[in-house]
């Protein structure tokens, strides 16, 4: 059976922060594309072509519904069938957390593009230690809505872990843009002080470049 995808609680500002990342008439390919509404807003903002890849058989139908070019893949079997550098930019938003080897994925994003951009919610935010601490049991929050037991969330990991990983694999971070979504949903604004704390979820800029 397909992954469960996660919920996305964002409203919509982590397409917004990833297309901040994306340089005008870029080529991208975006892994784990849902019903392919971040490509739709990065072809209407940014004038981008390409196309997504996405597990769950109802959303690839509903890309093609919505005229958006999808491949059926899963992501943990790897991408041999995309060349070196063939994109500029391959994104992996909000889906780090629900595949089964994200060393595997991340390595293919770097080989694929030219620059990856990967975005994740931050499970060091305060909301979910203070759950965890006081509660005594797995937190759920907007972030994490889900019960322990069905939860598409295999990889709980922080802002923290996720520059380790970086610098373990020799891996670049060109920009991080650490975010919390304003009361309300009304926007989000970048978390400037103590971001593995306050932030809710980050957007790397990675390269293998140096």
């Amino acid at each position: 059976m397909p992954r469960q995808a996660p919920i996305n609680i964002w409203h919509g500002v982590d397409y917004q922060t990833v297309c901040k990342l994306v340089s005008p008439g870029a080529h991208v390919l975006d892994l784990g594309c849902g019903s392919g509404e971040l490509l739709k807003m990065l072809h209407e903002k940014c004038n981008t072509s390409g196309q997504g890849i996405e597990i769950n058989e109802e959303l690839v139908v509903q890309c093609v519904n919505n005229g958006i070019p999808v491949i059926h893949h899963d992501l943990d079997t790897g991408l041999t069938d995309f060349t070196d550098n063939s994109y500029d930019y391959v994104i992996l938003n909000q889906t780090l957390q629900v595949v089964k080897n994200p060393k595997l994925v991340i390595t293919e994003m770097l080989r694929i593009g030219k620059r990856a951009i990967v975005s994740f919610p931050n499970f060091g935010n305060y909301r979910h230690r203070l759950q965890l601490f006081f509660g005594g049991n797995m937190p759920r929050t907007k972030a994490l809505p889900y019960q322990w037991y069905d939860t598409p969330n295999i990889h709980l990991f922080t802002i923290k872990d996720f520059h380790h990983f970086c610098r373990t694999f020799n891996i670049t971070i060109l920009k991080k843009l650490p975010v919390s979504i304003r009361s309300g949903g009304r926007g989000g604004k970048k978390v400037l002080v103590h971001p593995n704390l306050f932030a809710q979820f980050a957007v790397f800029l990675l390269t293998k470049e140096k």
